[in-house]
Parts: structure tokens; C-alpha cells; sequence
């Protein structure tokens, strides 16, 4: 993809599964990237595997002194900021049961600490004559999920969010989107199923019309879209990438108009 060699990238939650194709895309077209996230083994680990193109910085993105640090160490190890990748999350949510303190955290990581991180690199960008912001939604945002309330309210935020920042950055040269991913194996696929990718599978099949979860390294390239120069007249826009999800609605994928057409037994 166009217009990514030599650029630099902040990837927040960038030690994760999904972190780790995404700054590995990144590598792979050229850029640099600064890897922002709580998990100092997982980030050393990212960090020495692509050791020197990446970086990582210990970040709470709750917490603003992190923010500008992080920003400051990809200015000072690569020379500036052109792409701010916002997926690190929070997924606590006990739906009705969730208390205050539980909303609150929820939201300032899910939604107030990537605006923060924007905030924070937005001058470094401007000076780079602009550049792109990926903040991860989810399809949990667009459907109604039983003992959910926390993360698809904050992914739903976060959605119109960017069509907000898209708005109001346009004229410095950043383009803001966002990317939508179905069920993707990821360190919560992993956690939850003890590893079994069969099983995860297995039963994300009857919700994605290819059948499977999504692999990270699918929504990495997309995310890389948004970010290079084949994108360039892209903005506030929210891209799925999801397997279908979003497309079969409440009847999933069961053969609902075959079975109505059938005659019942007489």
C-alpha cells in the first residue's frame, strides 16, 4: 500500500494479539512504530522481536503524564508522529450489575484515552503535514448483546466519535476512521477458549457468514488501508471487517425463508 515506508505509528494496546499484526503490518510496509501498552512483557517482547523499527512505552492511556510520554519517546526514537492507532481496551462490563466505578473506567479507556492520545500527538502530526487516526469499534456497537451494556455503548461512542474528529481535523490533513471487527481471534478468543481455535470457530460459524472468527492479520491490512495514500479520500467512516456479521441480523445464519416456504406436515 502507498504512502506507509518511513512513516511512524502509535499503536496503543499494541503487546496484544491484535496489537502484535498490526505493528507487524506496519514493519512490513516500512513504517516505525511506537507501542504503547500496559503489558511490559508482551511490549519488550513485541519491541526486541522487531528491534529497530519498534518501540514500546509503558502507557496508560488513562493516565495523561503516560500519553505525553509516550508521544515525546516516538518523536525522540523516530522523528515524529503520522498515524495514532487507538485499540487498546477495556473489556469489564457485568451489563445492569456494572457500578459506577465500572462505567467510568470502561469509558476512559475505551473512548476519553484515545482521545487523549489524539490530543497529545495531533501537533506532532500537524508539523508531518498530517496523517491518519484507526480507532477500533466493534460489531458489538451495532446489535444488542444479552448481559452487555459497557463495551458496545463505549464501541458505539467510539464510532460516532470518529466521524466527529473527521470533521473538525479535516482541515489540518488528518483523516479519522474507524474499523469494525466481527468475532477475531485475539487475546480474549484465546483467554476464554483456553487456546482451542477450532472451538472459537466453531462457534463463531453461525454468526459469520464465511463461518469462522476473523484472524487478526485480516484486520491489520485493514487498518493499514485506512492508514496509506489508497485511502486518501476516506474519512469518518467506520470500515467492517467482520465476515458477515453486520449482514445476517437477528436470524444469523439459519435458513429461515427455506424452512417458512416448506409446507408443514398435513
Amino acid at each position: 500500500m502507498r504512502g506507509l515506508n518511513g512513516k511512524v505509528a502509535i499503536v496503543t494496546g499494541g503487546a496484544t494479539l491484535m496489537g502484535t499484526a498490526v505493528v507487524a503490518a506496519f514493519v512490513d510496509a516500512g513504517a516505525k512504530v511506537v507501542v504503547a501498552d500496559i503489558d511490559d512483557v508482551g511490549g519488550a517482547a513485541i519491541a526486541s522481536r522487531f528491534d529497530p523499527d519498534v518501540r514500546f512505552v509503558h502507557t496508560d492511556v488513562t493516565s495523561d503524564r503516560d500519553v505525553e510520554v509516550c508521544v515525546a519517546a516516538a518523536v525522540d526514537a523516530y522523528g515524529g508522529v503520522d498515524f495514532l492507532i487507538n485499540l487498546a481496551c477495556s473489556y469489564v462490563d457485568e451489563g445492569f450489575a456494572s457500578t459506577r466505578s465500572d462505567w467510568l473506567k470502561s469509558y476512559d479507556v475505551n473512548v476519553v484515552g484515545g482521545v487523549m492520545m489524539l490530543r497529545a500527538a495531533h501537533p506532532r502530526m500537524v508539523a508531518r503535514g498530517g496523517g491518519a487516526v484507526v480507532n477500533f469499534a466493534s460489531c458489538s456497537a451495532r446489535v444488542a448483546q444479552t448481559g452487555r451494556w459497557l463495551y458496545p455503548a463505549a464501541k458505539a461512542a467510539t464510532v460516532q466519535l470518529t466521524r466527529s474528529q473527521a470533521v473538525d481535523l479535516a482541515a489540518d490533513g488528518i483523516r479519522v476512521n474507524a474499523v469494525t471487527p466481527g468475532w477475531t481471534w485475539s487475546k480474549v478468543m484465546d483467554e476464554l477458549s483456553g487456546g482451542d481455535r477450532a472451538h472459537v470457530d466453531a462457534v463463531a460459524a453461525d454468526y459469520h457468514v464465511l463461518g469462522r472468527a476473523g484472524d487478526p492479520e485480516e484486520v491489520a491490512r485493514a487498518v493499514l488501508f485506512l492508514c496509506s495514500d489508497d485511502a486518501s479520500f476516506i474519512t469518518g467512516t467506520d470500515l467492517t471487517v467482520d465476515g458477515g456479521y453486520s449482514a445476517l441480523g437477528p436470524e444469523q445464519a439459519q435458513p429461515t425463508i427455506p424452512r417458512l416456504m416448506a409446507k408443514a406436515p398435513t
